[in-house]
């Protein structure tokens, strides 16, 4: 939902930010705008200022690559670094909140101690307290247990910097233990793409400026990759089409040259139907089906003996002669392409939504060239050595027998590399609060939470309460006192990215970012690399041997560990030093993906029959699949805001002008049914729990539709978590340790509280 009743808000939050400067942004302080309006300018001289290298961690498509300006060591401002043509000097409204993300007077300022979990009776502790505690604690699990499977990690993408994998690390230097696998935000669609082409590799977006015919299909950049969208005016200009199919009238689909609203999980049926219709047409590229492809002939019959157009247009809403329409427009130019977004692929049919787009664009002979491709991520410039996360547990560790241990999409195994009969005991990160409930023998006793807020972004929040109250302590590493930190028994204070060493790609777009300290850590806040460090010091004084982390703290010689000849052929540089010049990107034979067409399936080539998938569970064909059905009236999307990530962002009082309060978006007819008006309070609920908000009422969603966008607001209760079960999608567990979560395969109703009040 656009809100053009905030543009006068957001151009005078954006003249704050340049006017405020170093004054709003002294450790502590909030200068309103309005006082330092009434300032006289304060003249600019470039030589009082220090220049520094970062890169948003956040997990973001665009991976920001940003110089920061520090004055008498404060952050002053940050903006984008020109060096990437992708970044291209631009920042997004998030990153220019940084500053105050710095020196928010919310931010944790050092080791605190709940005395009562959930009470909010906190008080402050040394480190050398914190660390005692914890460590006294896993050595009780570990002669309790035998083990240390009582010990739990969760950690997800709060921080993407390679040297953050040292969470992982320092898990598997104490022993096997509990880990939550997979991830809630692409997994379905990964191993759709590992089982038609054998890997997830998308062309460089940079490249969009050659398509002729884009189709968004399921994403909005406008919001979610800002910086994509240059490339995507720019093809425009130069005559091509832009289409984008979703069931929500997003910002992207407003400025696109078609919108196409189509039924929520029905992407596979359309894609199927567009697919038969080019069967029909003799529109099928036949080099590529021919000589590049594996079982499209067995793909075809199930086309034409399963598939029509209209069958197609009836499940997914469109009428055919649209369909029809779009499946000729796009075989008619050279090249055309589809980005395959994100949000597609969270239903409970989404891997098989992908592998049917797939193959469509494979049809039309669109992989494997500049311009085309079938996009929808990589990790091609993930190289690193992992040395951070690669820790080995200790001699005589005992674990879980005969089970596979936690994995990262990002390259490695979390088991720390050890050859023995043991490995770590895997969960399912998109079912944790069940895992926690279910889990024995032992049960989990402590869990450590960093770079996530899994009372925010994992499901089925009321169990996640019950789960919890089971666990004997639970750690946060955190910035922020957000809702896990609540359900906490000790929060450790961590860096901003502004504070540490690191180094982030992306897995997007080509290029390489270093970050390094602008600042010294503010308060007492360490970092996780120095945070293991000191785990290990403590915990090895109490009992020698028990830890086989690295004792000593050099942030350079870490980065040195990550780097490899791989590494530096692939950036042309001759070590990570040469990123404090600037980014670097990716030097490659094309900017497209597969441009030789040598897959990496077993085959060797592009599999639209895929036995590996069948040996899987799953159709050998990418066939139809439906969506998720539900006898409640409404279809529930929970997206992500436009100037927020997760829970991240929109806590900052600087952000708040674009977020006073969060809102249900319903459609006019619907809400005349259920006598609901703009502005009423209202309940949404379904069988998981319920949501108090006021309700906005707009054209923008279908009938069928209630849209709560996913956002944490400190002061209330709101959480679209309440409402969102932990329904797993089909696909992920191959290449991330579980399956997806089907985020948008949930269904609720509404029901008015009081008419025109504010919600608590």
């Amino acid at each position: 939902m656009s809100n053009d009743s905030g543009r006068l808000n957001r151009r005078t939050f954006l003249k704050g930010l340049a006017t405020l400067g170093a004054a709003s942004a002294l450790p502590g302080g909030l200068l309103t705008s309005r006082c330092a309006l009434a300032q006289p300018p304060i003249p600019f001289n470039p030589d009082t200022y220090k220049i520094f290298r970062n890169a948003c961690p956040r997990n973001c498509y665009d991976t920001c690559s940003l110089k920061t300006w520090v004055k008498d060591g404060v952050i002053t401002y940050v903006e984008g670094a020109k060096e990437s043509t992708y970044t291209h000097g631009m920042p997004c409204v998030k990153g220019l909140s940084y500053p105050r993300r710095v020196y928010s007077p919310d931010r944790i300022k050092y080791p605190m101690i709940q005395d009562v979990r959930g009470s909010g009776n906190w008080r402050r502790i040394s480190w050398d307290e914190a660390m005692d505690r914890i460590a006294r604690k896993m050595l009780e699990i570990k002669k309790k247990d035998g083990s240390m499977l009582g010990l739990a990690m969760t950690k997800y993408s709060g921080k993407f910097g390679v040297l953050n994998y040292a969470v992982e690390g320092m898990m598997s230097s104490l022993g096997y233990t509990t880990r939550f696998a997979g991830t809630p935000c692409w997994p379905a669609g990964i191993d759709a793409q590992n089982y038609d082409m054998g890997d997830m590799w998308c062309n460089d977006p940079e490249d969009m400026v050659k398509a002729k015919y884009i189709i968004i299909w399921g994403g909005n950049p406008a919001w979610c990759s800002m910086h994509s969208m240059k490339y995507i005016y720019q093809a425009r200009e130069k005559g091509a089409k832009i289409v984008v199919i979703d069931p929500l009238l997003s910002q992207t689909a407003a400025k696109a040259d078609l919108y196409l609203r189509v039924r929520p999980g029905s992407d596979g049926a359309l894609a199927l139907g567009m697919a038969r219709h080019l069967v029909d047409k003799g529109l099928v590229n036949r080099d590529f089906v021919d000589n590049y492809s594996h079982g499209y002939p067995e793909f075809e019959a199930y086309l034409r003996n399963n598939i029509t157009v209209e069958w197609a247009a009836e499940i997914c809403g469109l009428s055919a002669d649209v369909i029809r329409t779009l499946a000729e427009e796009f075989t008619a130019v050279n090249p055309a392409t589809v980005w395959i977004g994100y949000g597609m692929q969270r239903h409970v049919n989404g891997g098989a939504n992908v592998r049917a787009i797939d193959a469509f664009v494979a049809m039309t002979g669109n992989i494997g060239v500049e311009g085309g491709g079938a996009r929808y991520g990589h990790l091609h410039t993930w190289g690193f050595n992992y040395n951070a996360m690669m820790q080995k547990p200790p001699a005589g560790s005992i674990g879980f027998v005969g089970a596979k241990g936690a994995t990262s999409e990002f390259g490695g195994s979390a088991e720390g590399g050890a050859a023995a009969q043991y490995s770590d005991r895997s969960l399912n990160i998109n079912q944790t609060a069940q895992s926690i409930l279910d889990a024995n023998d032992p049960p989990i006793r402590m869990l450590w939470v960093a770079c996530k807020n899994p009372f925010s972004q994992d499901f089925d929040r009321s169990k996640m309460e019950e789960a919890f109250a089971k666990l004997e302590m639970v750690v946060c590493a955190e910035q922020f006192f957000n809702e896990t930190v609540q359900h906490a028994d000790i929060v450790l204070p961590v860096t901003t990215a502004f504070e540490e060493w690191n180094v982030d790609a992306s897995y997007w777009h080509y290029w390489l970012s270093i970050n390094q300290p602008a600042i010294k850590p503010m308060y007492e806040a360490k970092c996780d690399l120095e945070i293991a460090t000191l785990l290990s010091r403590t915990i090895n004084k109490l009992e020698p041997g028990s830890c086989t982390f690295p004792q000593e703290f050099d942030h350079k010689r870490w980065l040195d560990l990550e780097f490899n000849d791989g590494m530096a052929k692939m950036f042309g540089i001759s070590s990570w030093d040469d990123l404090l010049d600037g980014p670097k990107k990716a030097i490659m034979p094309s900017t497209a993906a597969w441009y030789d067409r040598k897959f990496k399936t077993p085959s060797g080539k592009y599999e639209f029959k895929s036995e590996l998938c069948e040996k899987n569970g799953h159709t050998a064909l990418p066939e139809y699949k439906p969506e998720a059905q539900s006898s409640l009236p409404f279809h529930l999307f929970t997206p992500h805001v436009q100037f927020g990530l997760h829970s991240q962002f929109i806590n900052l009082d600087w952000m708040q002008v674009f977020y006073p309060e969060p809102f249900v978006y319903m459609h006019p007819a619907s809400a005349k049914k259920k006598q609901i008006a703009e502005g009423d309070l209202v309940k949404v609920f379904n069988d998981t729990g319920d949501v108090e908000l006021r309700v906005k009422v707009t054209t923008n969603v279908p009938e069928d539709f209630l849209v709560m966008y996913e956002a944490w607001f400190p002061k209330r209760k709101y959480n679209v978590q309440n409402v969102v079960a932990d329904t797993p999608a089909d696909m992920g567990l191959m290449k991330t340790g579980a399956p997806g979560a089907a985020i948008h395969s949930q269904f609720a109703d509404i029901v008015l509280i009081r008419k025109g009040e504010s919600a608590a």
